[in-house]
């Protein structure tokens, strides 16, 4: 995995993977911020990674949370990012 990923748009959008360090690219433009996915304890005090929002799968169980936090990384950039 990458450390940052971020995707412009031939129209010249810029869609990344929220992270501190990559703020200031809210500052070129019209910026918008929302919820991509959702990482939630379980009843038994495991992890899962809630996709849905864009159209994507629930994935885990995770033993942590850091593992959840690791492939709702991984498959927003494989698949959101690197959409065509």
């Amino acid at each position: 995995m990458t450390p940052f990923s971020i995707r412009i748009s031939p129209a010249g959008t810029i869609e990344f993977i929220y992270h501190d360090a990559l703020r200031p690219l809210l500052a070129a433009g019209n910026a918008h911020i929302w919820r991509a996915s959702h990482v939630e304890p379980t009843a038994d005090g495991q992890w899962t990674a809630d996709l849905t929002p864009v159209q994507g799968p629930i994935l885990g169980p995770y033993l942590t949370r850091a593992e959840a936090l690791t492939a709702e990384t991984d498959w927003l950039t494989e698949h959101w990012l690197r959409r065509s």
